[in-house]
């Protein structure tokens, strides 16, 4: 039997991929907080509307949830905190306040140096999003404006994959290159087109991209119960879970 490739996680890629997943999905404002990234966009995409951890010391105690009280609340916006599970030390005074959980996502890596191209037939890569990609994205997902805005506002080299299917876009995923590295964002597919396989040759086909531009590794971030998709990925090599994240909502709304 053939090994499989490993992969070669050392103590910061986490926190790499952690900083990577944020530059490909950016928020439009961002402020430091004792260790913390607030972030806000408005609307309800909650990476972009939470407070998430950074690397290094961050504060953990009530004056901090204070302060990312104030800061969601001065939007009108309920206080959201983004927590890896290995970034839960605020967790207790969270519960103490009666925030809610919600949303386990999992975090996960695939080797791209070395690896064979992958399947990607009759998809189509380009450099900025075409009307026609949009226009999917916004049928299937929240927030057509905001998210129109955060992908302009990338600054990172960016691909935008689509596959079609009876006349149409049927399938569609995007990818940003950081710390020569992969992450792969917004794959959606029409419900009449699922399970034939088109996101696979779509996200197959940003693998393609990223590993011609340099790029070992590939990351993704999944709700965890999302079976189907699990099922895509683990078949693209996304056979590594780095780590895992949720959120804690505030009791009450803003």
């Amino acid at each position: 039997m053939k090994n499989s490739p490993v992969l070669d996680i050392r103590p910061n890629t986490v926190w790499h991929v952690e900083e990577a997943c944020r530059q490909a999905w950016p928020a439009a404002v961002e402020q430091l907080a004792d260790g913390w990234l607030l972030r806000r966009s408005g609307g309800g995409i909650r990476r972009t509307n939470s407070a998430n951890p950074l690397a290094g010391e961050r504060h953990c105690d009530a004056g901090l949830i204070d302060r990312v009280e104030t800061f969601y609340r001065g939007f009108r916006q309920m206080p959201v905190f983004r927590l890896t599970d290995f970034t839960r030390e605020i967790s207790t005074e969270l519960d103490r306040r009666g925030y809610t959980i919600e949303a386990s996502t999992r975090t996960l890596l695939a080797l791209l140096a070395g690896q064979s191209a992958l399947d990607a037939e009759a998809t189509v890569v380009t450099t900025e999003p075409t009307e026609s990609w949009f226009d999917l994205r916004d049928r299937l997902a929240k927030d057509p404006l905001i998210f129109r805005d955060m992908v302009a506002s990338i600054g990172l080299p960016k691909a935008f994959a689509s596959s079609r299917a009876g006349g149409r876009t049927a399938s569609i995923a995007y990818g940003v290159l950081c710390h020569g590295m992969l992450v792969v964002e917004s794959v959606a597919t029409h419900p009449d087109h699922r399970g034939k396989g088109l996101a696979r040759r779509t996200v197959g086909a940003l693998m393609n991209w990223a590993q011609g531009a340099g790029a070992d590794k590939a990351c993704l971030q999944v709700v965890a119960d999302n079976h189907p998709a699990l099922a895509v990925y683990r078949a693209l090599g996304f056979n590594t879970e780095l780590y895992s994240y949720h959120y804690r909502f505030a009791p009450d709304a803003a």
